[in-house]
């Protein structure tokens, strides 16, 4: 991985962190927060999306795979905070 993949890898990572906290929660995470649910989130995405034979093709397709999977996480981590308490 070069030194611009990896730019690009963060930049849709925070974004896609972001998109999520705002429509999940309301708010950002702060710039790490938001980094590592969008890095956690793409990762979740592109599994889900490869399962449902789905492709994410150019910057757009990346984020949108990024942020489906980001809102996923934190739905996920939601529930486990309402029942753990």
């Amino acid at each position: 991985m070069g030194l611009w993949s990896l730019i690009v890898w963060i930049v849709i990572g925070a974004v896609a962190g972001w998109i999520a906290g705002e429509l999940m929660r309301g708010h950002g995470f702060g710039f790490l927060g938001n980094l590592v649910v969008g890095i956690l989130g793409a990762i979740l995405g592109g599994w889900m999306f490869s399962l449902l034979g789905l492709t994410a093709y150019g910057f757009i397709g990346s984020l949108i795979t990024a942020t489906v999977g980001a809102i996923v996480l934190l739905f996920i981590v939601g529930l486990m905070r309402r029942t753990a308490v």
